[in-house]
């Protein structure tokens, strides 16, 4: 399944994947307006047994097939008790 990538430029590390370069006509208008302006990334050939740095490739792809586009969130900041204990001296 061929997917193309778009990286967000208003929300950082925040990407879409859509089923065909530049067509968004399955992302919702509300969603496309949060986003912002998008950059091209890169094209990807996804199959079940790729690997993606911090998205799942079987989920990418059901959201591709079922919805039309995929959102990849940026991660989210860990919490280590080292940092609560020193956070909490300040």
């Amino acid at each position: 399944m061929q997917c193309f990538i778009y990286k967000s430029l208003k929300k950082d590390e925040l990407y879409l994947y859509v089923k065909q370069n530049d067509d968004f006509s399955d992302v919702p208008q509300t969603l496309l307006d949060s986003l912002g302006r998008l950059k091209f990334v890169m094209s990807l050939d996804l199959t079940p047994e790729r690997t993606l740095a911090r998205a799942d490739v079987n989920q990418v792809m059901q959201s591709l097939t079922e919805k039309g586009f995929f959102i990849q969130m940026p991660p989210t900041p860990i919490t280590t008790n080292s940092n609560l204990k020193n956070s909490s001296l300040h």
